[in-house]
């Protein structure tokens, strides 16, 4: 499966007590290459972790990998969170929206539905995303 993590994915992963631990789990299982990510979802998973050095493990046991530039898509970002504003969207998912029209086959993998039901990528277009029941 290919996919881009998503910060409550790798939060609900790394937490046992998360009360999606057990679906993210699964979800891991079924990856058959690391999941894209950016910088600004692997900040929020520190966070929300507690911890850098978890976070930093994902990486480094290929779970995800860095793919994607900031600064590269400044102007694209600034128009998304233009887009979107009434939703008040942060970077992270700024960034998965870009992510996710440059790398159309892959469905971003998240617990947050509510957002991903309403995000489109290139204007109009749902964005694939797979999440708990």
């Amino acid at each position: 499966m290919k996919g881009i993590a998503d910060t409550g994915f790798l939060v609900a992963f790394a937490n046992a007590r998360d009360m999606h631990h057990d679906w993210a789990v699964a979800v891991a299982e079924r990856i058959t290459e690391p999941l894209l990510t950016c910088e600004a979802v692997l900040a929020e998973t520190a966070f929300h972790l507690n911890s850098t050095a978890i976070t930093l493990d994902m990486v480094n046991e290929k779970l995800v990998r860095l793919s994607f530039n900031c600064q590269e898509h400044l102007p694209h970002l600034a128009a998304l969170a233009k887009q979107f504003e009434d939703r008040s969207p942060d970077l992270a998912d700024l960034c998965l929206i870009r992510m996710s029209e440059l790398y159309p086959k892959h469905s971003v993998i998240t617990v947050d539905k509510s957002d991903f039901r309403i995000y489109r990528r290139n204007k109009r277009q749902a964005i694939p995303f797979i999440a708990p029941s």
